[in-house]
Formats: C-alpha cells, structure tokens, sequence
C-alpha cells in the first residue's frame, strides 16, 4: 500500500517562537541529548551486552563493554536524530511527537542532519578502531537500513514497515557478539531472530493505541489499515513464533537450565497476554477497554528478562 508523503508545515511555523535568544544553553544540551531517544537506547543496550557474556562464557573485558556501549550510543543516537530530521513533518502534526526539538525549534532541521551525521561516522571510526571493523560495518549497516530503508522507504508506504524496518533493532545482538569474538555464530543468529519476531508484537499495541496520529499524517500502521481483531491475531501469530523460536539456545548448546526456564515463564506470560488482547479484540472491545498497552508494557519486562537470563545462564552451568 503506498501513501502520499504529508506536506510540512509552512517556513515559520515550527519553533516560531524559538528564536536564538531564546534557546538558553542548557535546554539546548537537553533538545541535543533528546534527539538520540535515550530511552529507545536503553533497551537497545539490554540487547548487546548480555550477549557480550554468552560470547565470552563469563565476564567480557569491561573497557570492551563500556566501548561498545558507547558505540552503540553514538549509532543508534545518531539513526534517531536522522530520523528526526526526516519525519520533522509529520512529528509536527503528531500529538506524541509534537515536543520532538527539531518541531519546537530549539534545534534546527541543519542542526539536527549536521548532529546526526557527526554521530554516525564518530560511531563507526569508534567502532573500527578500538572493538573491531566488522562491529563497525555492523553498526553502519543498522543505522543506514533504519534512516534510508524504514525511514525513507518503508515507513509511509507500507502496513510491514515496522516489520522489516525492526531489524535495524536487531543489529545490537549482532554487535554485541561481535564484539567479543570478531566472528559470527548461531547463538546471535538466533537471537537476532527472536529481536525480529519480536518487534511487529510490541510496537502493534502502542500502534493501536495511537492510531489516529498515524492516520491523520497518512503512516500506514498496521492498526491504521487493518481492524483490531486482525491485528490482535498477527501479534497472536508473531509472539508464537518468537517464543519458539527463543528456546532454539539450549538444544543447540548455547544455554541451560536457566536460560530455558526464564523463556519458558516468560514467554508463556506473553502468550497469555497476547491471547488475551485477541480475546478482547475478538469481543470488540475498544478504548480503555481493549487494554492493548498491557502487551506493549510487558513486552519490554519480557525482553529485559530474557537477556539477563542470557548473561547470567553462563555462570550457572
């Protein structure tokens, strides 16, 4: 399904009343560090560094891990502020993404491409020349498939943008394996995987929950284009393949009892809730009703657990 780009605001209205004087220094440094969506980063940085101890079998060298996070900081700050740049537009329009720097003015659109730019290549070289290069084409390649595949292709023309679009998401497994090992294996394949199936499942229920911001700017959501009841099965669907897909560790000899016992529990949590939001779905339920953000809050519990039970697991065999 394609859509036709919302027009942007007219020159003058976005930040209007933002004039130089009136940017003070330390509002600033917040509007910079807010363009790289600290919060997103976190959970990025829950992905790599428990894979830094699967790929090591124990404690990773701590400067290798404080250098990684850096450089997975720097990236992903980096796709993010791009892709603040880019969507400046419909941010405009958006309520949740109203408040966004660029769209109130306290950074400028050349400021935020110049920033996010500086961040991606500062990331890259970092990357190359203290972890190691293929960490560094890794990051690169995350955060131009982010910025040019999801942001610029996929994002306003398709109901699958946020299925594709999530494996820049993924890469953090990668790099975080990579970083230890300097070579590629199944354990990170695996777990890349679950990242995959599990990104469509978490975002769909914040999705339905702001689908009328995506209609009103013409970005094709899943929920935009597709009832509740479809939707709560294609997150019914996804969440299946993503548990079973988690418990492929241990038979491969990744992980052991720990491991499969938090991804059994967890996951069996979260096809509860999954079923449980088609049920509601299914019942048509709307509104507060539909409890969709219950999903989307687990989600995040779920996939904090599953990756502390990945570095912890080593020790425990």
């Amino acid at each position: 399904m394609c859509v036709t780009a919302v027009e942007s605001r007219p020159a003058g209205v976005i930040g209007a009343n933002q004039s130089p004087v009136h940017r003070p220094f330390g509002a600033r440094v917040k509007a910079f560090v807010a363009l790289t969506k600290p919060r997103i980063i976190e959970l990025l940085l829950i992905t790599t560094v428990p894979v830094m101890f699967l790929a090591k079998q124990g404690v990773p060298d701590l400067g290798l891990v404080l250098l990684t996070c850096l450089g997975g900081y720097l990236s992903a700050g980096g796709a993010n502020a791009l892709n603040m740049y880019i969507d400046r537009d419909i941010d405009a329009l958006m309520d949740r993404t109203s408040q966004r720097p660029v769209v109130t003015g306290m950074v400028s659109p050349r400021e935020c491409l110049a920033f996010g730019i500086t961040l991606a290549v500062a990331s890259t070289l970092l990357f190359g020349l203290t972890v190691n290069w293929l960490s560094a084409w890794l990051s690169l390649g995350a955060l131009l498939f982010y910025v040019v595949v999801y942001t610029m292709i996929l994002k306003r023309r398709t109901s699958q943008n946020i299925v594709w679009g999530g494996i820049a998401g993924c890469m953090p497994v990668l790099i975080g394996w990579t970083s230890v090992t300097d070579s590629m294996a199944w354990a990170p394949v695996i777990l890349f995987l679950v990242m995959f199936f599990w990104t469509p499942p978490h975002y769909w229920p914040l999705s339905m929950k702001v689908k009328d911001d995506y209609a009103r700017v013409g970005v094709p959501m899943l929920p935009v284009v597709a009832t509740n009841k479809v939707v709560a099965k294609q997150i019914v669907l996804y969440s299946w393949v993503m548990v079973g897909v988690s418990l492929l560790l241990t038979p491969l000899g990744y992980t052991g009892w720990f491991y499969t016992a938090v991804a059994v529990l967890a996951g069996g949590w979260w096809l509860w809730e999954a079923h449980a939001l088609q049920n509601r779905a299914k019942a048509e339920e709307t509104g507060a009703k539909l409890k969709e953000m219950r999903l989307f809050h687990w989600s995040i519990t779920y996939v904090s657990l599953l990756f502390v039970a990945v570095a912890v697991d080593p020790f425990l065999r």
